[in-house]
């Protein structure tokens, strides 16, 4: 019987929250390593057991991932969420790589702002952004959509990482909703999906980041 796969990661969302939205639609079940002290990354980065001395890291059919694209393609593409096709494939691809565009205007590092006033300065840059950018791009690309599946009709990566990070940013600034219906029911599809919907209603999807888990990753990681 082969081992459960095992992620290596904080008690928290951040860049880990794909990877597990990612195997809970393939039905891939895993397990959790969190990192808590810096002790744990040290013996892991000495040991060999992380390239490019970076979390998270996922340990797969006798792999051992690192890089966040490549781990969510891998499982991708090995339970049919790159698409039916060459041409699919490639949408899939551009998609995500949109939603990293997405993530690095700074989604994911509100929480490590130092002052309140700050994190509400990135939350209002975040929530301009999407209205002027990202929201329209994506209700264009919606909207050509027959099956309410962003490529083709049926689950892929592509949904997954968009639905990821919407629910990101409508927790940040749930004004958004009211003026993109596209992406209001691109969330409702999604999210209803059979597996995903048994992610999002489970013990292994993680609440929003609170200081504990910034204190954490800062105490591990030194920065």
């Amino acid at each position: 019987m082969a081992a459960k796969a095992k992620l290596i990661y904080f008690d928290g969302r951040g860049r880990g929250e794909i990877i597990r939205f990612t195997l809970a639609a393939a039905g891939v079940e895993f397990e959790e390593v969190f990192l808590t002290e810096r002790e744990q990354f040290l013996k892991l980065r000495d040991g060999g057991e992380l390239l490019f001395n970076q979390v998270p890291a996922l340990m797969i059919d006798g792999l051992k991932l690192v890089q966040v694209g490549a781990i969510c393609r891998y499982i991708a593409q090995k339970h049919g969420l790159m698409g039916k096709s060459l041409e699919e494939s490639a949408m899939v691809d551009m998609l995500f790589e949109a939603y990293k565009d997405y993530i690095g205007i700074g989604v994911l590092g509100v929480q490590f702002k130092k002052t309140e006033e700050e994190k509400q300065q990135a939350i209002e840059m975040i929530a301009n952004r999407s209205k002027e950018r990202y929201m329209p791009m994506f209700e264009k690309i919606y909207e050509k959509s027959t099956s309410g599946f962003l490529v083709g009709d049926s689950l892929t990566l592509a949904d997954l990482c968009w639905l990821e990070v919407f629910l990101w940013v409508l927790e940040l600034a749930p004004e958004l909703s009211s003026s993109f219906p596209g992406m209001t029911a691109f969330v409702s599809k999604i999210s209803s999906q059979p597996r995903v919907s048994a992610f999002l209603k489970g013990p292994q999807r993680h609440s929003p980041p609170d200081e504990q888990y910034v204190a954490t990753v800062r105490k591990v990681l030194q920065f």
